[in-house]
């Protein structure tokens, strides 16, 4: 491991991570029929639950014990908070000194350029997480334990504010309103369709920003850019999804069509939120219509911010190439916002990572549609959302075969490691000499 690369690290770590959680839910104790598991149940539910993606193949309330379920709220946790948080955790519960190379792999993780209090960085991502976990939970157990009882509400409480908190979108309620349903049976619950949209958006804003908004509010230090980017696109992907699925669903009689006015405002509000990563669903999503189809697979591939629990390209890179398209198409040589200025290096690796991203899904998607017999639609909406860790379906991964429950797997490990991160792991140990070489310019014809 003291040879490997910080990208390596992380792009090694989590499938040892996913292969534990296979080996766990394979036991006799982990289901509720006592039998063993086959092994690409196991693994692909280890995998969606250690990328907070929330596919599945058997359903998650009636099939898992409880053991089975507590396994999978410990992967997404894990998944969520980023494995290298939890070891930083554990070394810091036993007081043992956080190494540089940690501090080096933390900061891969979640993005960042800088060592500088790295520590105080995690205790206040995982204190702030359980916190909001805690409370998210709570609110939740009101709801739920008048209907299941005191020991079992309390625990959908805790399960479903870590599943949303995290963007994973597991649910339990499979006994209660039926295989597959999620939180259709609790749509015209406010309490609880806005907890889980508060415990989504906090979690998918990411640690960072969460962290800057609380110094702006306790210390009244101003927000960096950055957060002010994350937070500016996060309220127009929200609201605006919103307003967009009110127009497509308004009379769709099996969707939106048959509800209240407020009711259809909840709806329309929780449906943006979690198609960009949580994966939660208080509609069935095979009955929207294609205009909303096409706008959940754009929000899919949008995701949340970077260094959160959320999937996706992330906001930010999203938001970089909208901006400087629209800058250069109305003649500014420089792209600036709220006075700094986006850089050409910055706009390329956010330009690449668009294009690998669809890339990635329309291969996923020609596979499903030539193994799987599915039509392109279903295809595209199961990879992106597997690729975008938002586990959002129309019912086709548990009718799935071997080949195509592979590629989703893979999609949803690109997802949530990155496909930048595996990128750089394996071409790391590449000659940097090459990058010493300096060309003359192409001059090439563009447009």
């Amino acid at each position: 491991m003291r040879k490997l690369t910080p990208t390596q690290v992380l792009a090694l770590g989590f499938p040892l991570i996913m292969l534990v959680g296979t080996l766990l839910l394979m036991l006799p104790i982990a289901s509720v029929s006592g039998e063993l598991t086959a092994p690409l149940t196991a693994a692909f539910t280890s995998v969606s639950a250690t990328c907070v993606t929330g596919l599945v193949v058997v359903d998650t309330g009636t099939y898992w014990s409880t053991f089975g379920q507590t396994v999978i709220l410990v992967l997404v946790q894990i998944g969520g908070l980023g494995f290298m948080s939890i070891a930083v955790m554990l070394s810091m519960l036993v007081r043992r000194h956080i190494t540089p190379r940690e501090r080096i792999l933390i900061a891969q993780s979640y993005g960042l350029n800088s060592l500088e209090s790295m520590t105080d960085l995690v205790k206040r991502v995982i204190l702030g997480t359980l916190a909001f976990e805690l409370v998210g939970a709570a609110a939740l157990a009101t709801q739920f334990v008048p209907i299941f009882g005191w020991e079992q509400g309390i625990w959908y409480g805790v399960f479903h504010s870590v599943t949303a908190f995290c963007n994973a979108g597991f649910d339990i309620f499979g006994g209660y309103s039926g295989p597959y349903t999620s939180l259709m049976a609790f749509a015209d619950n406010p309490v609880v369709c806005l907890t889980v949209i508060l415990l989504v958006t906090i979690g998918g804003i990411g640690f960072l920003v969460w962290s800057d908004v609380i110094n702006f509010v306790r210390l009244r230090q101003r927000l960096s850019v950055y957060s002010r980017f994350v937070l500016l696109l996060a309220a127009i992907f929200l609201f605006g999804g919103a307003l967009l699925f009110l127009c497509f669903e308004w009379n769709n009689p099996n969707t939106f069509g048959g509800l209240p006015f407020g009711e259809k405002l909840l709806s329309a509000l929780f449906q943006s939120m979690t198609l960009r990563t949580a994966g939660f669903a208080t509609v069935d999503n095979a009955q929207l219509t294609a205009p909303s189809q096409l706008l959940g697979v754009l929000l899919m591939i949008v995701g949340g911010a970077s260094g959160s629990t959320a999937g996706g390209i992330k906001l930010v890179t999203v938001g970089v190439v909208v901006l400087t398209v629209v800058r250069t198409l109305a003649g500014h040589r420089d792209i600036n916002f709220l006075g700094r200025r986006i850089t050409p290096a910055q706009f390329m690796q956010a330009a690449v990572l668009l294009l690998m991203q669809i890339a990635v899904i329309f291969v996923g998607t020609v596979i499903l549609i030539a193994h799987g017999g599915v039509d392109a639609m279903t295809a595209l909406y199961e990879v992106t959302s597997a690729a975008g860790t938002v586990g959002i379906s129309f019912g086709l991964t548990p009718t799935l075969g071997g080949i195509e429950l592979v590629v989703l797997m893979l999609h949803m490990y690109f997802g949530r490691v990155g496909i930048l991160t595996v990128t750089y792991a394996v071409m790391l140990g590449q000659s940097s000499a090459q990058n010493c070489i300096a060309y003359p310019d192409a001059n090439l014809l563009i447009g």
